[in-house]
């Protein structure tokens, strides 16, 4: 899923004082009662919510209002907002677009959330290394947090989008992301030799499709975020930043 596992930040978007932030062609909405994600549930929210921001807009689109949305969009959000104790804003900026939202969540999932094959870590990293690539500030901030947390490092996702070739990775690893890499900045040039290295590495044919597919739906989704300025939350920031014991 495209949202932190379990972690819950420093200020809930609609649960507590950080609201979410929504803007339609710069008109900005950070800090508004009804507008919370917990004044749409029918809750009035108490004073101490309301805050007003300065705080660029998340998308240069019109952000719809969560009430607005069709149940299966609103129930998604809110599950997320509940299991990670924010809403990442690619859910507000898409949410512009119902059915594209729905296709590009269930593509995402396929292709990040199996158990078996690459791990979900690996799957991280080959999001932020091609994301640092097509230089996606959303992508980079939110799945370098998420990778932080599956690689149990917070070191990781800097070495990685800085200089993949550099990072504390193996030699296996550094090999899919070659690949990635190709497959993100240069599709056209990727031929037999390319797939002869990785099965000298040991990947398998489905997981070679893995690291092909998620490089292939990054771009795109690196040039969306990009193309509607979409800004990373705050709280992605801060997450995972303490060695695990």
């Amino acid at each position: 899923m495209l949202y932190p596992l379990s972690y819950r930040g420093h200020g809930v978007a609609g649960l507590g004082p950080r609201q979410y932030s929504g803007a339609g062609r710069g008109e900005q909405k950070r800090g508004r009662d009804e507008r919370t994600l917990c004044g749409k549930l029918g809750r009035e929210p108490d004073k101490e919510e309301t805050v007003v921001s300065t705080a660029p807009p998340i998308s240069r689109f019109p952000v719809p209002e969560l009430a607005g949305l069709p149940d299966d969009i609103r129930e998604r959000i809110m599950a997320v907002q509940e299991k990670s104790g924010f809403v990442p804003n690619v859910f507000l900026a898409l949410a512009h677009r119902p059915e594209e939202f729905r296709a590009f969540f269930a593509y995402h999932d396929t292709l990040m959330d199996k158990d078996e094959g690459l791990s979900k870590a690996e799957r991280e990293m080959i999001v932020v290394v091609t994301s640092a690539m097509n230089q996606c500030q959303y992508c980079v901030v939110s799945h370098g947090a998420i990778l932080r947390i599956r690689a149990k490092d917070p070191r990781i996702s800097e070495q990685l989008a800085t200089n993949y070739r550099k990072a504390d990775i193996s030699l296996r690893q550094r090999t899919m992301l070659d690949f990635a890499v190709k497959v993100s900045r240069r599709s056209e040039e990727v031929g037999e030799e390319d797939y002869r290295h990785l099965r000298e590495h040991g990947f398998s044919e489905d997981e070679i499709w893995d690291i092909g597919a998620i490089s292939a739906f990054f771009a795109m989704s690196n040039r969306l975020a990009n193309f509607t300025s979409m800004r990373p939350n705050d709280e992605f920031y801060l997450m995972a930043r303490e060695e695990k014991k």
